[in-house]
């Protein structure tokens, strides 16, 4: 009923967030990059096939994005010392530093877009994005306890 006035307004924000970050993060880090960041900080260290049930992209994309991350000295990789088959990717101190300078740099852009709503109106629309976003896992969970 909405759609059209929603994906307006998504494209619009979405556009200027992405614009805004990889001004903000340049020259040392790119908003793919703090998400694999993000991402690598909750685990002490990862494989890269690892990376691909989170980031929506390709194993070539991953190897890639890493490549550049370890030449920006970002990230490191390392062979298993029991298996030389596996390759462990870990955050250098650089990257931590990048990480928290990003997530800084992207939360004051989220603050100060949502400076002008209510504490309540900010509620609401966490809550109301939450119920678009995981409008699928609510139906299928649904569609199961149906058919139990």
């Amino acid at each position: 009923m909405h759609a059209a006035e929603f994906t307006r307004l998504w494209t619009k924000f979405s556009k200027e967030w992405k614009t805004y970050l990889e001004e903000a993060l340049a020259p040392h880090l790119t908003e793919g990059q703090l998400n694999v960041l993000e991402l690598m900080l909750q685990h002490e260290q990862m494989k890269p096939s690892d990376l691909l049930q989170y980031l929506n992209t390709t194993p070539a994309a991953i190897t890639t994005l890493l490549d550049r991350m370890e030449r920006g000295g970002l990230i490191t990789r390392s062979r298993d010392q029991s298996d030389r088959r596996i390759v462990w990717v870990t955050v250098t101190e650089k990257g931590h530093r990048e990480a928290k300078r990003g997530m800084a740099l992207r939360e004051a852009y989220i603050n100060d877009a949502l400076d002008g709503l209510s504490t309540h109106n900010q509620q609401l629309l966490v809550y109301l994005l939450g119920k678009v976003v995981y409008a699928d896992e609510s139906r299928a969970k649904a569609q199961m306890n149906s058919a139990v």
